[in-house]
């Protein structure tokens, strides 16, 4: 019975993890610039992709797949977010523009101040 409930449980959050990973292709093919297509990118697919690590921890449940697939996922947890904010801050000081659509830079902004 509990093996039933697992399996489910794990089947739905496997459904919602490759669901928000979609999202993040979505937004990589369709957002207007790099810094959208980061923001996407970095924070959808890390969601979908410690989804799917969470959906394998519930199906094999504590055994070697299992630890493996909560490792990659803390690790993904930590490190996906500080790359992306390190490979926007490396587009922004190279000149990479924002789409014309954006009305605030507020990391220029922050820069400016910081060299006054």
């Amino acid at each position: 019975m509990i093996n039933t409930v697992l399996n489910v449980l794990s089947d739905i959050v496997l459904l919602i993890g490759l669901f928000f990973v979609f999202l993040g292709m979505l937004g990589l093919l369709r957002l207007p610039d790099a810094y959208n297509r980061l923001h996407a990118t970095s924070k959808i697919a890390t969601l979908g992709a410690f989804g799917v690590m969470l959906s394998i921890v519930l199906r094999t449940g504590f055994t070697p797949l299992g630890v493996k697939a909560i490792a990659v996922g803390l690790f993904l947890l930590l490190t996906a977010p500080i790359a992306a904010h390190m490979i926007t801050r490396a587009a922004h000081r190279h000149g990479v523009g924002l789409c014309k659509e954006s009305v605030v830079d507020e990391y220029g902004k922050a820069c400016k101040l910081s060299k006054k």
